[in-house]
Formats: structure tokens, sequence, C-alpha cells
């Protein structure tokens, strides 16, 4: 058995304080590390959904919020009901009328969004199997671009995308020549819902 000595004790003190010295970048990268994935965590912990302290209470308020919706059949985005403290995601909403498409913003839509959501409605009514997703991509930025929407958009804003200027964007798209088009690549490749 070893015995203690008050030598021995600082050799190994000294022989700590030399690897932590010689290893200082490592342990520092570790330890921000640590910090980044600590933080990480939190954030996505903090992001889930509201915490709801009764969720009997919670699903009769949504069963009842969705039967009140199917009832009157609004069109309205729902926002957040105080009494519960839940907040509820709005809804998009997507009007025809004879000349257009009117896209109403929900949360996180820009005017590129809600000129895809357009543009999707379009085609499901005038199919078009020429069109890549590089077209599509260039027809929604068309149409962002050509739109009379001034300022920013929000939750409940409604954009109006007339059925001639998403035929024109069609039609434009078509013009497009390879080289082009494979510029394009790099958006449509970023994009799932095309």
């Amino acid at each position: 058995m070893e015995e203690y000595t008050p030598e021995s004790q600082e050799e190994k003190y000294e022989q700590l304080k030399r690897w932590f010295q010689d290893n200082l970048r490592i342990v520092i990268s570790v330890a921000i590390v640590i910090i980044i994935a600590g933080g990480i965590y939190s954030y996505s912990k903090r992001t889930d959904s509201p915490i709801v302290t009764d969720k009997a209470q919670t699903t009769d308020k949504i069963a009842n919020d969705e039967t009140k919706q199917s009832e009157t059949k609004t069109e309205k985005p729902t926002t957040v009901d105080k009494g519960t403290k839940q907040a509820v995601a709005p809804t998009t909403v997507s009007k025809e009328t004879e000349g257009s498409f009117v896209e109403t913003a929900g949360k996180g839509d820009g005017t590129t969004v809600l000129a895809r959501k357009a543009t999707a409605n379009y085609l499901e009514k005038n199919a078009d199997s020429s069109l890549t997703k590089e077209h599509k991509i260039y027809i929604e930025d068309y149409l962002r671009k050509n739109i009379k929407q001034k300022g920013g958009v929000r939750v409940g804003t409604s954009v109006e995308f007339s059925k001639t200027l998403i035929q024109k964007a069609i039609d434009q798209s078509k013009t497009l020549n390879e080289r082009q088009l494979k510029n394009l690549q790099k958006y449509s490749a970023r994009v799932s819902s095309l």
C-alpha cells in the first residue's frame, strides 16, 4: 500500500496542473460545446407547446372551438384565448373569386408563401405537366414582385393574386432558357412543398 506523503500529493497536483495547461484548448472547447448544447436544449424545450394545467379542459375547449368553426363556417384566423392562455395557431385561408385567388396569411407566411399557395390552387384547377419545380419558383417570385400589396404581411393579411397574372407568370416561366432553369435549381432544392 502506498503511504501518504506530502511530496507525493504535491507531485500529483503538479502533474494535474501540467496536464491541464497542456490540454487547456481541449478543455475550453469541450466546455463551449456543452454550453451550446445546453442552450439549444433549453431553447427547444421553451419553444414546445405551451404548458397546460388541465388537459381535459383544454381538450373540451379545442373540441368546442372546432364545432363552432364548422357550424359557422367562418374563415377568420383564430387567436389566443385569454381565458385559458392557450395559443391556437391561426389558420390560413384561401378563397377563389371569379378572377383571382385571395390568400390570407398565417403565422410565418410572407408574400412568397402566399404566392406559392395561389400558384398551387391555380395549377390544381388548370393542370400543366410541363412545369418543373424551377418553373414554379420563377412563378411565385414573379407573382411576389407583381402584386399590388404594399407593406409587410402579418397574420390575417389577405393578398389577391389575379388569375391573369398567374397565367402570365406561367407563360413567362416557359420562356426561361436552360441556364436560367439551372440557376433556379438551388432555390427549388430548398422548397419541399413544390
